[in-house]
């Protein structure tokens, strides 16, 4: 429920902002402009150990849920054009609260995964979050037709509302007295392990390709013609759809090859579907089944490899500091997307859509180059042979990432 939570925000920010401003007229750089407001999932890292240290961790997440519905109730309350400047602080308080949301979410998560079900747990997490995306960017862009955008953003946030309460049934995490919780110390004691500049690199890398196509596939759609119900039903619904298929099998993946080797085949899989949407974009008339089969392979793609990336990420993180470990992690993730969203609209109008779009494929490119560095942390090469499955070993006492063998199991085991 709680990565349903996590994606319905950035259904919104994602899918269905940027079609709303594109049908009011706003230029492709404007738009990619807007998206620079995804900073503060960069910046998350600045605030995290507050996040670490104090409250609890669904206390963060309503509390984040109720900000985002009165961002939502601003833009339904008259025409969020109309607002000028303060649509921008609005919108910016928007992603504050989704990225600290975030934040709660995913140390919530960290501490309840044991060492190993990393693949698995993150299937659980893409396709969660996936049915937010469909919530929030599908549905959301059936009702303009019938009750306007003003009451569009009125539905979004009450659903936030409905959300915020939903999460009081969730179980308390157990964490470390606050007291215990050097967050700083622990910090710079994590990135002073040998490998860190190699790990940090291909974090910022591997995935900004997808980020840079990101902005502009829903203006191109609306610059090829189809409906505002089209985009929701095809590229926001089913393709969500494909990528929760390819979060399924990439959990499988994950679990059989290792993450190491994952990461390497399914990134690379993932920077060759953007090529399909180049290819549709320089299609004459753009039919629509070249557009269709585009959105569904990089779905699918992207389904995979965020399934090797986010088992990764949680991997390397300690379950004892995870709010500010995965805040750094992710921040540094968010900051080369957030710098590559930026400057879609200007890379789309002077190469087009078709050159900006391979442009994309070629970005990602030398985070494989930091790879091997990069999985040193994780104990594997991915270019070795997977590893092969084990006889459960007794827990190391000197590893607090692994359970004593006479303490209770970890909450959802």
């Amino acid at each position: 429920m709680l990565y349903v939570v996590e994606g319905f925000p950035m259904g919104v920010y994602a899918d269905v902002l940027p079609v709303f401003l594109r049908r009011q007229a706003l230029s492709t750089t404007a738009i990619g402009l807007l998206s620079s407001l995804g900073v503060a999932w960069a910046l998350k890292v600045l605030w995290s150990p507050l996040v670490d240290r104090y409250g609890e961790r669904r206390r963060w997440i309503t509390g984040a849920l109720l900000a985002m519905s009165a961002c939502l109730a601003a833009l339904a309350a008259g025409d969020p054009l109309a607002l000028g400047p303060a649509l921008w602080v609005v919108l910016a308080a928007f992603c504050l609260a989704s990225a600290t949301q975030d934040i709660a979410i995913d140390a919530y998560t960290i501490g309840i995964v044991a060492h190993g079900d990393e693949g698995p747990a993150n299937s659980v997490r893409v396709i969660a979050y996936r049915v937010g995306l469909i919530a929030s960017g599908g549905a959301l862009l059936f009702l303009p037709r019938w009750v306007g955008w003003p009451g569009t953003f009125a539905v979004a946030a009450g659903a936030s509302i409905a959300m915020a309460f939903a999460v009081q049934a969730c179980p308390r995490a157990p964490v470390a007295p606050a007291e215990r919780r050097q967050t700083l110390s622990a910090l710079r004691a994590w990135l002073g392990r040998p490998g860190a500049v190699p790990v940090l690199l291909f974090v910022l890398l591997y995935r900004v390709g997808d980020r840079a196509m990101g902005p502009m596939v829903k203006p191109f759609w609306v610059d090829r013609g189809f409906s505002d119900e089209e985009i929701g039903l095809v590229s926001n619904t089913f393709g969500v759809l494909a990528t929760i298929a390819g979060a399924g099998l990439g959990g499988l993946v994950v679990a059989r090859l290792g993450i190491a080797r994952a990461l390497l085949a399914l990134g690379a899989l993932a920077l060759v579907s953007n090529f399909g949407y180049a290819g549709a974009a320089l299609a004459v008339g753009t039919p629509r089944l070249p557009v269709y089969a585009a959105s569904l392979v990089e779905s699918l793609c992207s389904g995979l490899a965020s399934v090797a990336f986010l088992s990764y990420l949680m991997r390397i993180t300690e379950k004892e500091h995870a709010a500010v470990q995965y805040a750094l992690l992710t921040a540094v993730y968010a900051a080369s997307g957030s710098a590559a969203a930026a400057a879609s609209g200007w890379g789309v109008e002077r190469l087009g859509y078709a050159g900006w779009f391979a442009l994309t494929a070629a970005l990602a490119l030398p985070a494989f180059f930091f790879l091997p560095g990069a999985c040193a942390w994780l104990g594997e090469d991915p270019a070795s042979e997977p590893p092969r499955a084990s006889a459960p070993r007794p827990a190391d006492a000197s590893n607090p990432r692994e359970p004593r063998p006479d303490s209770p199991p970890p909450l959802g085991r």
